[in-house]
């Protein structure tokens, strides 16, 4: 059972959806059954460091610096 993406032609809305067999979507914001299949990408894992927490450091305190808050001098 995929899941697809669609946008509703009738509001624009863009949702993702689980499709059953030959069950025929429909827009949850306006109940339109006139939708464009998006194109998705999926995601993969490596098992390591997530992207978010390696993109910047938080607010003091969060970061985990070994020395404790305030020790990085982000401020």
């Amino acid at each position: 059972m995929p899941i697809y993406e669609y946008r509703c032609e009738a509001c624009e809305h863009r949702f993702e959806t689980l499709v059953r067999g030959a069950e025929a979507p429909a827009c949850p914001t306006c109940g339109s059954q006139t939708l464009a299949r998006e194109f998705s990408t999926f995601a993969v894992s490596t098992g390591g460091t997530s992207a978010l927490r390696s993109a910047a450091p938080g607010p003091c305190g969060s970061c985990g610096d070994p020395r404790g808050p305030g020790s990085c001098s982000m401020n």
